[in-house]
């Protein structure tokens, strides 16, 4: 499956119509970001049930501040609308495989409620 570009008009629309979306934040001067590029690709071709995406930080700053992007590359797992995986760095495949593995494995039902309690425990340390 080819990679989508993720750009700030169209990142809702394929986040939120996709199941598992594995998103590659990076810049075109980022030297780690140009060796996880070939990796990512191999991974989207092994793997061609899921949307692998990219974000250029420079051309989408917005996306990348909405998501607190301090390093790049940094990759994010979103299942069923819940980022459920991000880490700043460049993965080997076998990591990125490893890591893709996890994401598939995962209770979702089991994330929603980890997600909820969560929302609810912020919420009344914010005192609602």
């Amino acid at each position: 499956m080819s990679t989508v570009e993720l750009t700030k008009d169209n990142f809702d629309d394929i986040v939120s119509g996709s199941d598992f979306v594995l998103i590659d934040f990076w810049a075109e001067w980022c030297g780690p970001c140009k060796q996880f590029g070939p990796v990512f690709e191999r991974s989207s071709e092994k793997n061609d049930d899921l949307v692998y995406a990219k974000v250029d930080t420079e051309a989408q700053p917005e996306l990348a501040a909405a998501f607190q992007i301090q390093s790049i590359p940094t990759l994010m797992i979103v299942r069923e609308n819940i980022a459920v995986f991000s880490q700043p760095g460049a993965l080997p495949e076998a990591a990125l495989e490893d890591v893709i593995g996890q994401a598939r494995n995962l209770d979702m039902d089991e994330v929603r409620a980890s997600v909820e309690e969560a929302q609810k425990q912020d919420g009344q340390a914010a005192g609602e």
